[in-house]
């Protein structure tokens, strides 16, 4: 039987198909599994890195250096996939990770915007929401971290700007919808339409027919399980 997590982890991996040789960057365990797994499978080209100063091999042996000055070439010319985090998004994909409530008194701090709005406009970045709620999914976000389709465009500042998708432990997300807003791509087996509408706080752009996150291979099975996750720790981060 396939768990939940095991769909995160290949709905993650999808992020990267066809990237060609990029800076994969995963931000969390379930997609740095799906990072992993496209370049041991669809997308070899990928580059890992250790997070920190190295590209790395599969086996996570170094395989040269990454100085800060060749990271930030690599961003500001688009040769960079980040999969990151959101404590909030919205339909436009504005991500938050700073704080929560009004920014002269917030309710929470966070991490603060760090790199959000560099990676946003100068990259593809793609996210992970491992709890998909209303409070992660909402109309309009505290803070702008990450940039989204409605900010880029108003902007002027739309041409690296990319957001490939979106995906949480319910399913996956695009931003093919009425104006570049957030439509429901495919659902995770097991999880239905409604849940995903009751979990989110604006209204999605649905089709009429939703496929399935798609299964994944015996191939690509076994290599989560025995390789490149066989301690089994994507079943902490996401439970059916």
């Amino acid at each position: 039987m396939i768990s939940r997590a095991e769909y995160c982890v290949i709905a993650c991996a999808e992020a990267w198909r066809d990237n060609g040789e990029v800076l994969a960057s995963p931000m969390g365990l379930i997609p740095s599994f799906g990072a992993r797994l496209a370049k041991r499978t669809f997308s070899p080209d990928l580059l890992l890195t250790d997070g920190e100063a190295m590209l790395v091999g599969l086996d996570g042996t170094p395989e040269g250096w990454l100085p800060y000055r060749r990271h930030l070439a690599m961003v500001t010319g688009g040769r960079r996939h980040v999969m990151m985090g959101a404590s909030q998004i919205d339909r436009y994909g504005n991500q938050n990770i700073s704080c929560i409530g009004d920014w002269e008194r917030p309710s929470r701090q966070l991490l603060g915007v760090r790199g959000a709005p560099v990676n946003t406009l100068n990259n593809p970045v793609s996210y992970w929401v491992p709890r998909h709620s209303p409070r992660v999914f909402v109309e309009r976000v505290d803070m702008v971290s990450g940039v989204g389709y409605d900010r880029a465009e108003a902007a002027g500042v739309t041409r690296f700007h990319r957001l490939p998708r979106v995906v949480s432990d319910l399913g996956v997300f695009d931003f093919t919808g009425p104006g570049h807003s957030m439509r429901l791509a495919s659902l995770h087996p097991g999880v239905t339409l409604d849940r995903v509408r009751a979990a989110t706080g604006f209204e999605l752009a649905v089709a009429e027919e939703v496929p399935y996150t798609r299964e994944p291979t015996e191939e690509e099975l076994r290599l989560i399980r025995e390789v490149i996750d066989p301690k089994g720790l994507r079943e902490r981060e996401v439970r059916a």
